[in-house]
């Protein structure tokens, strides 16, 4: 089907009182407001790759309802500032983690301005899109050594819940035990990279990047919780109400986003990089054919099972008090958009885990069977590798194939993202034992 182009411009917010930001200038116009976050690359499907796809602004110039539609997009480091503008009535539609997404039904309830979660962007099951990384001469090597030591991580996100959680496990007062840091991620890499904090605990993408850049390694990887972590869309409930073509519009262009990513991830992280600023590499290590989130506008319920799971979490931080979940998840404009599709999604389960290689020129990467089958492609073509992946053994979790804890068990070599699963293994195979990365290569050569 052919779309006439919309040339996307920005017009001054409406006044409050109007209908959020979906009005301005004279009645036929309407803006919409899309508060989004460029470099939290698995809500990419509803911010930076759905933008640079112009989807959402080919579906709203298909209405023709005799308006004329125009999308203001609103880039934002953290989901705190989307629910300030859109509790204001300044935003219309946002995306954020789990954490912020309670927190911007909290808000909203609080405020009279209710919102609504009304679809979902990458997720993984097990907890994997949180990582706590330490710098890269660090001693420290399990999550007890972080006891008493200097933690930054953004209080209220998803990385905040995943470090709660892990030191609950560990036996550490997560408010005594540790002196935590409340940082931007931002200032939180520049903190770690420097020397003023001892370990760093956020969301996608500042882990990968980290530890690509050789500036961090891998402390805990958050798939050890097995409590599934999301990112998701809001929407005012006053505009879904009002505008509710557009919300339309909005999720069935999400759809086509995710479906693109899905059959171009190589393209789609190019695209992203290319919009962000981050290394393409970093990208696909989340948003890849077997990457670290899975992308699914469906609103499973394994997610709202763990969204009421970290109510008691923000409710300890005095961050909210009781929400109610099941009033904020509001399935039914994503279940018209999707139609007849809806449920196929909603059964689907993400890709099982894979080593890859993407080397240098290439526009696909290439699969492997097993870890070993892996390294040996790179041992025999070193200087033709662009990034290697590897599945952690025991979570699953991609990972840099170089930064990766490698274990030799025999004839097997086994990745792990982080030290204190890779020991957790030995400790439990006789004969099995950590080898260096440069090893693992010469034993699968």
């Amino acid at each position: 089907m052919k779309h006439k182009p919309v040339v996307a411009t920005l017009l001054l917010l409406a006044p409050l009182t109007a209908c959020g930001s979906a009005q301005a200038g004279d009645g036929s116009t309407v803006t919409v407001t899309v508060g989004y976050q460029s470099r939290t690359i698995n809500t990419v499907t509803a911010g930076t790759l759905l933008r640079s796809l112009g989807y959402f602004e080919k579906q709203l110039n298909s209405l023709h309802d005799g308006h004329t539609y125009k999308v203001d997009w609103q880039d934002y480091a953290t989901g705190a500032p989307i629910t300030a503008q859109m509790t204001a009535g300044k935003i219309d539609i946002g995306s954020m983690g789990d954490f912020p997404l309670l927190i911007n039904a909290a808000r909203g309830k609080q405020l009279g301005k209710p919102t609504r979660l009304v679809s979902v962007t990458g997720y993984n099951l097990r907890g994997g899109l949180n990582t706590i990384v330490t710098s890269p001469d660090s001693e420290l090597a399990s999550l007890a050594d972080l006891r008493g030591k200097k933690v930054s991580t953004s209080v209220g996100s998803a990385a905040d819940g995943t470090l709660v959680r892990a030191l609950q496990r560990a036996g550490i007062d997560p408010d005594k035990g540790i002196e935590k840091l409340n940082q931007q991620p931002a200032v939180g890499a520049s903190a770690l990279t420097s020397g003023s904090t001892d370990a760093l605990s956020q969301f996608v993408a500042w882990p990968g990047l980290l530890t690509y850049q050789g500036k961090a390694k891998a402390l805990y990887d958050g798939a050890e919780l097995n409590l599934p972590t999301f990112h998701g869309v809001t929407a005012r409930e006053d505009f879904a109400k009002q505008r509710p073509a557009v919300l339309d519009a909005f999720l069935k262009a999400q759809a086509e986003a995710t479906d693109y990513l899905d059959d171009h991830p190589v393209a789609a992280a190019e695209s992203v990089a290319k919009a962000t600023g981050l290394p393409a590499e970093v990208v696909y290590l989340y948003n890849g054919a077997h990457g670290i989130a899975t992308f699914d506008p469906a609103i499973k319920p394994q997610l709202v099972s763990a969204l009421k799971q970290d109510v008691s979490v923000l409710k300890a931080a005095k961050l909210t008090g009781d929400i109610d979940v099941d009033s904020f998840v509001d399935d039914q404009y994503v279940k018209k958009a999707l139609g007849a599709g809806y449920a196929q999604r909603l059964a689907a389960a993400p890709a099982a885990a894979a080593s890859e290689v993407w080397p240098k020129g290439a526009s696909a990467t290439r699969s492997f069977k097993t870890p070993a089958e892996l390294l040996a492609y790179v041992a025999a073509h070193k200087d033709g590798i662009r990034a290697a992946y590897v599945p952690d053994a025991t979570t699953g979790t991609l990972w840099f194939a170089d930064k990766a804890v490698w274990v030799a068990d025999g004839g097997r070599l086994l990745p792990f993202v982080a030290p204190e699963t890779a020991r957790a293994y030995v400790s439990a195979h006789s004969g099995a034992r950590i080898v260096t990365y440069a090893d693992a290569l010469e034993r699968a050569s």
